[in-house]
C-alpha cells in the first residue's frame, strides 16, 4: 500500500501587482481517491466480520448514535481502532469577565485525534510522488524516504515554514499552529481566538 501523491508545476505570484511575473514551483498535493459510501463500508465490514449486513447496519448507527450522544455532552470519545473525538469551540479571548458572552465564539468544531496504531500505520506507509510539468507532462516519479512524522493534534508546540500560495488554494509550504484545547493562539496558520475545545459557554 502506497498514498499518491501529485507535484505539479504551476505559476505561483505573491503580490496582486499586474506586473508580478511569479515564479514557477511544484506543489504537491495527495491524489484524492472517490469517496466510500456508508453501505459500501458496511458492506466491508460484514464480510470481514462474519456478520450479515444488516446486524452490522444496526451496529453502525447505534455506535454513530451513541458517539454523537456522549459527545455533544462534552466528553472524548473513542472510535475503535480510529482514536477519538469530541467538540470545542473556537472563539476570542476578552480581558473583562463582563464581556464574556456567547457572541464571542466564531465556530464549533470537531477535533479528531489518531490513535498510536494509525499514526504508526500512516508513518510506515510509502509515499509515490508523481511530478508533472506546466503541460501536464509526467516529468518523474519518485518514491518518499521521509522519515514518516505524523502531525499531532495535541501537540501544541508551533511548527511553520513558509507559506507558498498557489491559484487553487493548495500551498507548496504550510503554516500550522497548535490544535489542542484552551490555546491562546488558532491552528492551521493560526488566528488569534482561543480554542476551548469541549467546554461549554452559556
Amino acid at each position: 500500500m502506497a498514498l499518491r501523491v501529485k507535484a505539479v508545476e504551476r505559476l505561483l505570484k505573491f503580490t496582486n501587482k499586474p506586473n508580478d511575473p511569479g515564479v514557477y514551483r511544484y506543489v504537491m498535493k495527495p491524489e484524492m481517491y472517490s469517496t466510500l459510501t456508508q453501505a459500501k463500508v458496511i458492506k466491508e465490514a460484514a464480510l470481514r466480520s462474519g456478520v450479515s449486513q444488516g446486524v452490522m447496519k444496526a451496529c453502525w448507527d447505534a455506535a454513530g448514535e451513541v458517539i454523537k450522544a456522549w459527545a455533544t455532552e462534552g466528553h472524548s470519545v473513542a472510535l475503535p481502532g480510529l482514536g477519538s473525538m469530541r467538540f470545542g469551540l473556537r472563539s476570542k479571548a476578552v480581558e473583562n469577565v463582563n464581556d464574556v458572552k456567547t457572541s464571542l465564539i466564531s465556530s464549533r468544531r470537531i477535533i479528531f485525534t489518531p490513535s498510536v496504531d494509525l499514526k504508526d500505520e500512516l508513518a510506515k506507509t510509502a509515499v509515490q510522488i508523481t511530478c508533472y510539468d506546466r503541460d501536464g507532462k509526467e516529468v518523474k516519479r519518485v518514491t518518499s524516504t521521509d522519515e514518516g512524522n505524523v502531525e499531532d493534534p495535541e501537540n501544541t508546540s508551533p511548527q511553520t515554514t513558509s507559506p507558498q500560495p498557489s491559484p487553487d488554494g493548495e500551498g507548496a509550504g504550510q503554516t500550522e499552529g497548535g490544535d489542542s484545547g484552551n490555546q491562546g493562539s488558532g491552528d492551521n496558520g493560526g488566528g488569534g481566538g482561543t480554542d476551548n475545545s469541549g467546554g461549554n459557554m452559556d
